[in-house]
């Protein structure tokens, strides 16, 4: 099984203020991981403040790779899912998953001792859209488990969680996720780290 190459085209506006395409090529800030099989994140937008600025640089995608979004902005971002292998899983624990993460500047965001090795949570709102296959939203307590289809969406909200493909088809989903924080003290989520 293949990964797909993302065409991204950028809008803005020329020197008289008309529309224009300024950019359209294949996405290029892609991350695989030799220790997080059949994963491939692409990225296709960053920014770094709210509001947004929508008349900035063409390429925003440059720099490390990083999982969450930078503080006060959001990332745009596909995630490919290829099905796992069971007896790779097997093999593996949260340190397996927290040395993945730490590619990816989340090493710290992994639950250590968590349901799958690759349970973790970021500090964001995130909302996901099942394109194609199906997958597992594995959570703290197994009976709060769901499974997501093609045209399923997600909004995660800062909760621990893991991505489990126990099926036989790729899954993609596309997420955008946004800079979030915790009401500490008076929220129900886990005050700020």
């Amino acid at each position: 099984m293949k990964h797909k190459e993302y065409r991204r085209v950028v809008t803005g506006h020329n020197a008289e203020g008309t529309a224009i395409i300024e950019s359209d090529q294949m996405a290029s800030q892609m991350l695989e991981r030799p220790n997080r099989p059949g994963v491939r994140l692409t990225n296709f937008w960053l920014t770094d403040q709210t509001p947004a600025e929508y008349d900035g640089p063409t390429e925003t995608c440059t720099g490390d790779f990083i999982l969450h979004p930078p503080q006060h902005g959001s990332v745009f971002r596909c995630v490919e899912f290829m099905p796992e292998d069971p007896e790779v899983m097997a093999r593996l624990s949260s340190e397996d998953g927290a040395n993945a993460f730490a590619e990816m500047g989340a090493g710290a965001n992994i639950v250590q001792g968590g349901r799958h090795p690759w349970m973790h949570r970021t500090d964001s709102v995130d909302y996901g859209i099942v394109m194609n296959g199906e997958i597992w939203m594995l959570m703290d307590n197994e009976e709060d488990d769901v499974l997501l289809k093609a045209g399923d969406v997600v909004v995660q909200r800062g909760t621990n969680h893991a991505w489990a493909n126990r099926g036989t088809e790729p899954c993609t989903i596309m997420f955008v996720l946004i800079d979030g924080v915790t009401q500490a003290g008076g929220g129900k989520g886990i005050p700020p780290r």
